[in-house]
């Protein structure tokens, strides 16, 4: 889908997720930081009377560097709920957030999509059985064909790091069986309209499954089975990228370490991991709270903080928000870049 920007304001809807996490605590110190641009239309998405305590008690732990509801543009909604299920309750309301939020997004060109943490047990309990938001932005956009992202700006170079992930959110050992030549070549499609938004020669890494990439099928078998064979056939029709890999897993990241924190160190666009915990791990341990999750190949821009619901900081005003403003941040980014727009 092509969007042309009709509208001069551009649009960040946030879903504010669970409340019975720190999603509504983030958001309204992130709201108020001064590294948030002041000329967005923001519109939230939750229950305005929860958004309304939540600024009271933390008021009241001490707290001032926050946004005021009462200054907030909300979409009010009061979900019906049951006593003797709170946390049913809890992920009924932000699964009814986050549609609502997408059925706001689509109806403005220029707009994006902020989603706060939610639980999935939660959504489960409420009868909602996805393993994600992004299972539910893609079945909402009719996408089959989406890539969870994590992507994060460093604050000493301005590099831009990003991790795609094969398979998302499945037990390990289903892993093995989920990846195919098709799901990479899929994947290695959306990377590639991805980083050419930045960049018309990116260079792509690709992580092997086993130890290192297999060792020749000493160390497992699927490098040299069909992986290594897929990255050549996907190449020799993608020749502007520059694709390296599998390359060993162990070491797959070191260059995303120095390019982080050098500004002369050479550097890559992108890496492709196999499975979650595998692109997550050094994802988290070198970005720390700038990490973004964002979903690309939707007809909009989504973004997310990379972290849980944190239901045992709940209410303590401790939550750090850079995850949250980072994530706003990349949706303001993404959005304005026309080219990505059109990548779309």
């Amino acid at each position: 889908m092509n969007f042309q920007n009709t509208n001069k304001t551009l649009k960040v809807v946030l879903s504010v997720g669970d409340e019975s996490g720190i999603g509504p605590e983030i958001i309204l110190k992130a709201l108020y930081s001064n590294e948030i641009p002041k000329n967005i239309d923001f519109t939230l998405v939750g229950s305005r009377k929860n958004l309304q305590n939540t600024y009271k008690s933390l008021r009241s732990l001490g707290l001032e560097n926050l946004a005021n509801p009462r200054d907030l543009k909300i979409h009010d909604l009061e979900i019906s709920s049951s006593e003797n299920d709170p946390q049913s309750n809890y992920g009924d309301s932000s699964f009814q957030y986050l549609t609502k939020a997408i059925e706001i997004v689509k109806q403005y060109p220029n707009s994006a999509l902020v989603t706060g943490p939610i639980c999935k047990k939660s959504w489960s309990l409420a009868g909602h059985y996805f393993s994600g938001q992004t299972e539910v932005l893609a079945k909402s956009c009719g996408v089959k064909n989406v890539g969870m992202l994590f992507t994060a700006k460093s604050p000493i170079t301005g590099w831009r790091f990003n991790t795609l992930l094969a398979t998302t959110h499945i037990a390990l050992c289903e892993v093995p069986n989920k990846l195919t030549t098709e799901l990479i070549h899929s994947k290695l499609d959306l990377f590639k309209d991805f980083c050419n938004t930045y960049t018309y020669n990116p260079t792509l890494k690709v992580a092997g499954l086993n130890p290192h990439a297999g060792e020749e099928g000493i160390l497992g078998h699927e490098e040299k089975d069909w992986l290594n064979d897929a990255l050549i056939t996907w190449n020799e029709k993608n020749k502007s990228i520059k694709l390296l890999g599998p390359l060993s897993p162990d070491s797959c990241w070191n260059s995303s370490v120095k390019a982080w924190s050098d500004k002369n160190a050479e550097k890559h666009d992108g890496i492709l991991a196999m499975y979650h915990d595998q692109g997550l791990i050094p994802m988290k341990v070198i970005a720390l709270n700038y990490s973004v999750n964002t979903t690309i190949g939707l007809p909009f821009i989504r973004t997310s903080p990379d972290h849980g619901t944190g239901f045992d900081i709940a209410g303590k005003g401790i939550a750090q928000s850079q995850s949250m403003i980072e994530a706003i941040k990349a949706a303001i980014e993404m959005t304005n870049n026309s080219r990505l727009l059109n990548a779309h």
